[in-house]
């Protein structure tokens, strides 16, 4: 980039510009289309609200119960973190202890695998049973969920480290501790944050499930009370919520990963 004539320099600059624009307004305008079509098409057809609200009900309906929504969002987030804390702690810690030990990895890493072949909603109910009603179970499942990309990602990441660098620092003398705090965790980085982008697009959702099994206060429960009630709109409006909330943690993750490895985005660049 340094030895480009300026001219070249202002069109790479717009043109990186204009493509990351262009990322975000064609979904953004495809998503207005969709909801503008979606209005006219409850409008014209008449539908109830009970059945299929509008858009614009769907947002009056989040203004109205803003208070409420905010009270039972203030807990799924209280669940959410707590949950995805416990899965980062355990997620890291399982993860170095697979690569450290071969033997520990062909033991446990099937199993994990194995693991995810089981609904999380199929074993939650045996929470509510072990831990009851309160925000225990929701912990667990949010981390039962968040666990497995977390550890994956990063076993998967120690894994990839160049040969090369393993052999130049066993050369130099370099401790296990060393080469783990000098190679193999900055090169791991990358993955361990794919891993909780894809924990964090769940976590939520987790804490949710475990709401709709047993419990007094949630979005979970929240819009299981409303679609009880027929009140339709409560229950997009929350959905709305969910995503929003979804969408939060992935940005928290996004920018606590470009906080931790500028030199990746910058070598992205």
């Amino acid at each position: 980039m340094k030895n480009l004539p300026n001219t070249d320099r202002r069109f790479s600059f717009w043109a990186g510009w204009k493509e990351q624009w262009l990322s975000v307004l064609l979904p953004g305008l495809t998503l207005f289309l969709l909801l503008v079509f979606w209005e006219i098409f409850v409008r014209q057809a008449a539908i109830e609200k009970w059945l299929l609200p509008s858009p614009l009900q769907i947002v009056q309906s989040l203004w109205q119960s803003k208070e409420l929504i905010l009270q039972h969002s203030l807990q799924t987030l209280a669940e959410t973190a707590l949950g995805f804390i416990v899965a980062v702690a355990a997620g890291i810690t399982a993860a170095t202890l697979i690569d450290l030990s071969t033997l520990l990895r062909k033991a446990v890493y099937p199993l994990l695998v194995i693991s995810q072949t089981i609904p999380i909603i199929a074993v939650a109910p045996l929470f509510i049973i072990w831990f009851g009603y309160g925000l225990l179970p929701k912990v667990v499942v949010v981390a039962l969920v968040c666990f497995f990309p977390i550890t994956v990602n990063l076993a998967d990441g120690y894994r990839q480290v160049d040969p090369e660098m393993l052999r130049l620092m066993a050369a130099w003398g370099a401790t296990r501790s060393q080469v783990f705090r000098i190679v193999k965790i900055p090169a791991a980085m990358p993955f361990f944050f794919s891993g909780l982008r894809i924990a964090g697009t769940y976590s939520v959702m987790g804490a949710v499930i475990g709401e709709w099994l047993g419990s007094s206060k949630g979005l979970g429960i929240l819009m299981t009370r409303s679609s009880q009630s027929f009140l339709t709109d409560r229950v997009f409006a929350t959905i709305m919520v969910i995503s929003l909330l979804s969408l939060l943690v992935i940005a928290l993750i996004e920018g606590l990963a470009r906080v931790v490895m500028p030199w990746y985005y910058r070598r992205g660049e």
